[in-house]
């Protein structure tokens, strides 16, 4: 009975390790949206691995972190391939909430998907168990990724 108890108890006390992505492309739309969800503790320790030379002390869970550091950020650690090319994302919004950090972006894109690979890399050189879940919809073809530090990309094809 008590091993029953222990593991949810422990369960709890675990940090949980896990983004989310989603890309939404309506049918003839020449650009994808791209929304993105994070603990905003762990993106700042994931940023200051990825920038050792940023000055990370002067930025708090209460302030915005700079755009043009979050796509630069963003676009080396998760790449997105359209019909082969390498799509640069811009960003729409920041917002920094209870210590998560929400970003909506922006990419040009083919206007019919044929295939789409996805490489993420957000939080795998920091936790052996990094899961980054991403929802796609493009052209009312929904699918899921599931990648990790092992599996850290995956193509689709529509």
């Amino acid at each position: 009975m008590l091993k029953i108890l222990i593991l949810p108890i422990l369960l709890m006390l675990h940090p949980v390790h896990v983004t989310l992505t989603t890309i939404d492309q309506a049918q003839g739309a020449d650009s994808m949206k791209v929304f993105f969800r994070m603990y905003y503790d762990d993106f700042l320790r994931d940023y200051k691995s990825y920038d050792p030379d940023c000055n990370l002390e002067r930025m708090s869970v209460n302030q915005s972190f700079p755009p043009d550091l979050i796509i630069k950020y963003f676009n080396d650690k998760v790449r997105i391939y359209v019909n082969n090319k390498l799509l640069i994302g811009e960003v729409l919004t920041v917002t920094i909430l209870d210590n998560e950090i929400f970003l909506n972006l922006r990419y040009l894109s083919a206007k019919n998907p044929k295939k789409i690979k996805i490489r993420n890399q957000v939080l795998t050189g920091l936790y052996g168990d990094q899961t980054n879940m991403i929802f796609i919809n493009i052209n009312k073809n929904e699918e899921a990724m599931r990648l990790t530090p092992e599996h850290d990309k995956e193509t689709l094809s529509f």
